[in-house]
């Protein structure tokens, strides 16, 4: 990447208001990363004190901005996120653009549903038999697909997923490496001093525009399905458990685990290392904080809940704030009690 600080402006729509139109950016980083040729972008006010100190040559700057730092070439843009966006995804590294094609090592089952003129298969995958893939999806090297798997239009696995039998995956889905989809629900009843596994019997049904992160499970259900919703996205290192249904259009942070049963509502955001309970429900709108712990239904609504159990926002920082007073509460107590007041 090589462009004057003119071109980057006409590119995005914006005004030079500092530096020289003939100054060339060659790079791009975040305002406490960047050096010198770098491009960077300001847009919150809790990071004015990095704009100040940034070594970038350049910085995107919002209209609001009334003041600019010293020695950097400033171009306002009314939306800094998004044109930095623009120019990373015009500059930025780009994956390789889909190819079909077999690989001569990828093991291909009887019986595969596919125009494999039309798909594209690694290295040492594995299509089981009966599987059926619509045009257009990307196989990585070393996936596994099982027997009687669905895989929609345009969906693409990166190397090392695994989607097991009969699950079913929508168009446009996103598995990451390391994902696995439909390994067992952790199922097992105790009997004559023993653990009995319990047959999952069921599947994983992940809707269109789904995009899963590396390192994620879903286990598939006891009996009907597991499913995530369409549009839903989840970070790497997430724990879904059998029978749990995601709603529509979700987030959920990395290192959250959802117990069995559980239901999330559309629009829901779970924030990293958040956990809940199994056969509880969360309500459409609502978001975890991080490490939340939900231990029963919480009902739908544009409510913020954190701590172990979830409350309300307001009501956990009350009782952080509380927590934080009892070292001064006891000094209080115990002077009190050696100057002798008795104190109950």
């Amino acid at each position: 990447m090589k462009i004057a600080l003119s071109e980057l402006a006409e590119l995005l729509g914006g005004q030079l208001v500092k530096g020289a139109p003939t100054a060339v950016v060659s790079g791009f980083a975040s305002l406490k990363e960047a050096r010198q040729g770098d491009l960077s972008f300001y847009y919150d006010a809790r990071y004015k004190d990095r704009l100040a100190k940034t070594q970038a040559s350049a910085v995107l700057v919002p209209p609001a901005l009334d003041s600019f730092p010293d020695n950097v070439a400033c171009i306002v843009v009314d939306d800094p996120s998004r044109s930095f966006e623009k120019v990373v995804d015009v500059y930025g590294f780009h994956a390789a653009p889909f190819r079909a094609g077999i690989h001569p090592r990828a093991v291909i089952g009887k019986g595969v549903k596919a125009d494999l003129t039309k798909i594209s298969v690694g290295a040492c995958a594995v299509i089981a038999d009966r599987a059926v893939i619509a045009d257009g999806v990307e196989i990585g090297a070393g996936c596994y697909v099982g027997q009687g798997a669905v895989i929609g239009s345009d969906s693409k696995l990166f190397p090392n997923v695994t989607v097991q039998e009969a699950c079913e995956l929508g168009e446009r889905v996103i598995l990451h490496s390391g994902c696995v989809i439909g390994a067992d629900g952790f199922g097992y009843e105790f009997e004559k001093g023993r653990h009995r596994k319990v047959r999952q019997a069921g599947i994983v049904q992940v809707d269109s525009d789904v995009e899963i992160g590396a390192g994620t499970t879903v286990d598939r259900a006891r009996f009907g399905r597991t499913w995530i919703g369409e549009g839903t996205k989840i970070d790497n290192l997430v724990q879904i458990g059998h029978n749990v249904v995601v709603g529509k259009h979700c987030i959920i942070v990395s290192g959250t685990a959802i117990a069995g049963s559980a239901v999330i509502g559309d629009y829901v955001v779970i924030a990293a290392q958040s956990g809940v309970a199994g056969h509880v429900s969360v309500g459409s709108y609502v978001t975890l904080g991080g490490r939340s712990g939900v231990t029963k239904d919480i009902p739908a609504g544009k409510m913020i809940y954190m701590g172990f159990p979830a409350v309300p926002v307001m009501e956990e920082r009350r009782r952080i704030a509380g927590v934080s007073r009892l070292p001064q509460l006891s000094a209080r107590v115990r002077k009190l009690e050696k100057n002798g007041t008795h104190v109950e």
